[in-house]
């Protein structure tokens, strides 16, 4: 079976309030996205967490975010162009201050929550970060949603790409995310999430909510870090997909 990359969004916790178990998922993942402070993470936890991941030989990534404190980056926002890519570039390069600051490096980019979504699809705003990552570093790359157009207006500007699956996250038959407002958006049971992604690294297809298959190659696969079960769901999937006889390493 093909080498798979398994990562997770870590950093998110924020002055006294604290989000995910960023200390076990390194443990698990082969790549950490990295909140840059505009949808979660505070500076002093941002650099504990690459400091951490450094430490264990996880990758890093630069987790961007539309500026979204209150609604952790997951709430639609109509930023004109200009400023969302000097938005973009802004928490790259604080990211990128603090991996250097111990000796580590930020890889690749992974847009969060709605940014993430809304990118896949609009060319304006994909275009937009795109012209980000151009403008800052060409050699970082960009990850997108499996079978999205991002994926074909990336390459073309020149980046690389990687194309990512969810394993806690329900698809719609047309190969998106169902939106997390929907009943069933968001799936919990570590034994069906690990069938699910062994199957889809196994065969290229992941079971939509209607039941239908939908064919779906994947270079990287997410396990969120704000899911009440998240190391469980890691750590069961890893397990499954080891098991199984495939290489888990960091794409980048």
């Amino acid at each position: 079976m093909p080498a798979i990359d398994l990562n997770s969004d870590l950093g998110e916790s924020y002055g006294a309030w604290t989000m995910g178990n960023d200390a076990a998922m390194l443990d698990i993942v082969t790549s950490a996205n990295v909140a840059c402070g505009f949808h979660a993470g505070d500076p002093a936890g941002i650099l504990a967490t690459v400091q951490a991941a450094a430490a264990r030989g996880v990758a890093i990534g630069a987790h961007v975010s539309y500026p979204d404190l209150i609604g952790f980056g997951r709430r639609n926002m109509a930023v004109p162009a200009a400023q969302l890519s000097a938005d973009v570039v802004y928490q790259i390069g604080a990211l990128q201050g603090l991996a250097r600051s111990v000796g580590a490096q930020v890889s690749y980019v992974k847009p969060h929550g709605a940014l993430y979504n809304t990118i896949a699809l609009d060319p304006v705003q994909a275009g937009a970060v795109i012209q980000a990552l151009l403008r800052i570093d060409p050699q970082l790359k960009l990850v997108c949603l499996a079978n999205s157009p991002l994926l074909g207006w990336a390459r073309q500007a020149g980046l690389s790409c990687v194309a990512e699956a969810f394993a806690d996250r329900a698809y719609t038959a047309h190969g998106t995310l169902v939106p997390r407002t929907h009943p069933g958006a968001v799936l919990h049971d570590a034994d069906l999430i690990a069938q699910r992604m062994l199957r889809l690294v196994r065969d290229g297809v992941i079971e939509a909510e209607d039941g239908q298959l939908i064919k779906l190659q994947a270079e990287s696969i997410c396990v969120h870090g704000d899911n009440p079960q998240a190391v469980d769901i890691a750590r069961t999937v890893k397990h499954r997909l080891l098991e199984a006889g495939t290489e888990l390493r960091a794409f980048s």
